[in-house]
């Protein structure tokens, strides 16, 4: 995989946003725009109907799905956060000082990224099919390309203790024993709570206001949590 440029490194949060518009808009769609509507929770639910299920309760096993997919986005985000730290997780350049090898980086090396893609195949049922389809693929290109620009950067500036953590742990697909002892990093949970809002608030929205059936209401929920973790990442403590 081809690494990122410096320019979407720095930007990458943009993208991300970018991303999702193209996927909830879908303007190679006829009648574009009509964010919630043909949405792959409709289209999937009608799948299983046909091939014998009742229609709500097709209905519900997509929306408790993607809720469990997007809780899963949401406690991996955290506790990758956690441990790594809410402002070197949202920091616009690379650094690094240490190797993390304690929560989810025991099992992975990018918990993050992959917390990212569980959020957008989440997201994704809320979204026309081809939109969706459009957005889990870049999103997880994008994920390949960063991690593709960072790995290079951890390994010339860790030196043979991150590549002797590489050889142990995964790129990204969990291994579910860890090889590796815990480093000994403090989790600082309050400022993974506050960095990760858009997510924590993603999973509350599907799992508080998914029972109303209505896509633009949970959308609306993202939208929300959007704007407060914004507004959170002002109060995050700064590491250098």
């Amino acid at each position: 995989m081809i690494a990122a440029t410096r320019f979407e490194y720095r930007f990458r949060y943009m993208l991300h946003g970018l991303i999702f518009v193209l996927g909830f808009t879908a303007p190679w769609e006829r009648g574009w725009m009509q964010v919630g509507q043909h949405t792959v929770w409709v289209q999937a639910a009608s799948y299983l109907y046909r091939h014998g299920m009742d229609f709500a309760a097709s209905t519900n096993a997509v929306l408790i799905l993607a809720t469990l997919i997007a809780l899963a986005s949401a406690a991996l985000r955290v506790w990758a956060a956690a441990y790594l730290g809410a402002s070197v997780v949202h920091r616009e350049s690379m650094a690094a000082d240490r190797v993390v090898a304690d929560g989810p980086y025991r099992y992975m090396r990018n918990p993050l990224y992959l917390g990212t893609v569980l959020f957008s195949l989440a997201v994704a049922a809320l979204m026309h099919p081809s939109g969706a389809a459009v957005t889990v693929i870049l999103i997880v290109v994008l994920q390949l390309r960063l991690i593709a620009r960072e790995e290079p950067f951890l390994k010339q500036t860790l030196g043979p203790a991150y590549t002797e953590y590489c050889a142990q742990v995964p790129r990204i697909l969990p291994r579910w024993k860890s090889r590796i002892a815990p480093g000994g990093t403090r989790p600082h949970w309050a400022s993974a709570f506050l960095g990760e809002i858009l997510f924590i608030g993603t999973a509350v929205s599907f799992l508080v206001l998914g029972w109303k059936y209505d896509a633009v209401l949970i959308l609306q929920g993202i939208l929300v949590s959007l704007g407060l973790g914004i507004v959170a990442r002002a109060f995050i403590p700064q590491r250098g």
